[in-house]
């Protein structure tokens, strides 16, 4: 009897195995119980995915045999396209090829503009480096869209949902980037115009008695290092006049290492923007959480470079709770200045970015000493702005806009040998500002929807050791708990079968 009932026992479960495998092919789903909802699509991208006129094809080209730490990546790739192809409607078609081992199919993937990495290996005992594919092919009609490489540490759904969108849109709105007063170009700052360029058409304008700006959806001036003109100024209160939005990343100040002097810089911006209320102090604020620089140093015949704290290089991760700031957790700060607002109730004033808890002001000019030593006597101040949103009556009787940060290299990468590359969440600050003022907003939430880093370091002593010793002691618990509750179980069937009217 007790044989039959074990197989019985077994050819069910048997059954609702292959059931539910069944389903799940049939229709997929999962539940999202993360913080921030990770693994939901949102709802820019669900009405992106509703309004495709035509079939996206995504050609997905990944080495076969993946350490199981990018076949992760491979798997969230997987799971994420079998949802756009259900919630599009089959508006969204997939297939997953192996280019490694295929020459025509290698060949395709870098025609595509997927390009392989190097990976070292272990096999047999040997390291040796592996040609490893993790990219695709988005194409709509006859245009394309490469993502050439995808990591577990980029927001998978803003990089398919953006190279959908960018091959979607018809008419794109265009970003005016103003000139001619030692602004930076757009070849400058490559990291920005490459995120910008999914949505929009970027142009450099220079702005003369003769320019007309109402074709702009957004102004950008970036970094001005000469004086500006007063036509400059009267045209931009005329966009503002008319309802404009105008994104400003300016320095009020600037620093020269070879004479180690801090001084004040002034373009005629810092006056217009007085002018309407809006005050950027020529200061040079001072942050106990810092990045460092280089210095060279010497002992001896001997030379090498040190890291130095830098406090005049905030690291900023004090944000408001607004769509231009959403997901941001450090942006790298090179010498700004702080904001004060002084107009009336006509103007909304949202502060956006703030420095820490001990922090500071220092008027320029000054001297930089990179040998000081810093103490907390240095930082007396706290939650200083140093960028800000203002809208309302800026200029006229109609409603405009000005985001305004006051770090004009912030998401500069410079030019030649010299460029560099940008912190990820300064392109992030830069480019979320654009978006938000050209009211295109949906796709900011997306750029910075990432799994969040939750370092031990930032936690308190006593919580860190109860979740080391959670981590460890919980499963040993539920073992126990489950053997206790079995014998206990066992147990009163013995008791049972003792009983005079026990029936088996």
């Amino acid at each position: 009897m007790k044989k039959k009932s074990y197989i019985g026992t077994l050819l069910l479960l048997t059954i609702i195995v292959v059931v539910i495998n069944i389903i799940s092919a049939k229709w997929f789903f999962r539940i999202d119980l993360t913080e921030d909802h990770q693994y939901s699509l949102s709802q820019v991208t669900k009405n992106i995915l509703n309004d495709l006129d035509e079939t996206v094809t995504v050609t997905a080209y990944f080495t076969k045999d993946l350490p199981p730490n990018l076949q992760k990546v491979k798997q969230d790739f997987k799971d994420l396209l079998i949802e756009y192809a259900k919630r599009s409607g089959g508006k969204v078609a997939y297939k997953f090829v192996n280019p490694n081992g295929d020459t025509k199919i290698e060949r395709e993937a870098m025609q595509a503009g997927i390009r392989p990495v190097l990976l070292n290996a272990r096999d047999k005992d040997q390291i040796k480096q592996q040609k490893i594919y993790m990219g695709a092919n988005v194409m709509l009609g006859t245009k394309a869209e490469a993502i050439p490489f995808l990591s577990a540490n980029q927001s998978m759904e803003y990089t398919l949902t953006s190279a959908i969108k960018k091959l979607a849109v018809k008419n794109k709105p265009v970003i005016g980037f103003i000139t001619g007063n030692g602004e930076p170009t757009v070849n400058e700052m490559p990291q920005a115009m490459e995120a910008l360029s999914v949505l929009y058409k970027v142009e450099p304008v220079t702005i003369t008695d003769s320019t007309h700006l109402s074709k702009y959806k957004t102004l950008a001036l970036v970094n001005p290092q000469d004086s500006i003109s007063l036509v400059v100024f009267n045209k931009l209160d005329d966009y503002l006049a008319g309802g404009g939005h105008l994104f400003i990343d300016m320095s009020r100040v600037k620093a020269d290492f070879q004479t180690l002097k801090g001084t004040a810089l002034n373009t005629g911006l810092e006056t217009w923007l007085s002018n309407k209320g809006i005050v950027v102090n020529p200061d040079f604020v001072i942050d106990e959480r810092c990045g460092s620089v280089g210095v060279n140093q010497r002992q001896g015949s001997f030379s090498f470079t040190t890291q130095v704290k830098f406090p005049y290089m905030p690291l900023i991760a004090n944000f408001a709770d607004h769509p231009i700031t959403k997901g941001l957790e450090e942006v790298i700060m090179q010498f700004p200045s702080s904001i004060d607002f002084k107009g009336d109730t006509s103007v909304q004033y949202t502060p956006l970015a703030f420095t820490s808890e001990k922090s500071g002001k220092m008027k320029a000019p000054i001297w930089f000493d990179i040998q000081k030593r810093w103490t907390m006597a240095d930082f007396t101040g706290q939650k200083i702005p140093v960028a800000a949103l203002f809208n309302g009556k800026i200029n006229g009787k109609s409603s405009s806009e000005i985001v305004l940060i006051t770090s004009g290299e912030m998401a500069v990468n410079g030019s030649g040998r010299g460029q560099r590359k940008i912190n990820e969440d300064n392109v992030n600050l830069f480019v979320n500002s654009i978006d938000y003022l050209a009211d295109d907003t949906g796709l900011i939430g997306l750029r910075t929807k990432l799994i969040k880093s939750r370092p031990l370091a930032e936690v308190s002593e006593g919580k860190a050791l109860f979740l080391k010793w959670l981590n460890f002691l919980l499963p040993v618990l539920l073992i126990i708990l489950y053997g206790i509750i079995r014998a206990q179980y066992r147990k009163n069937q013995r008791i049972k079968r003792m009983e005079e009217d026990y029936v088996q």
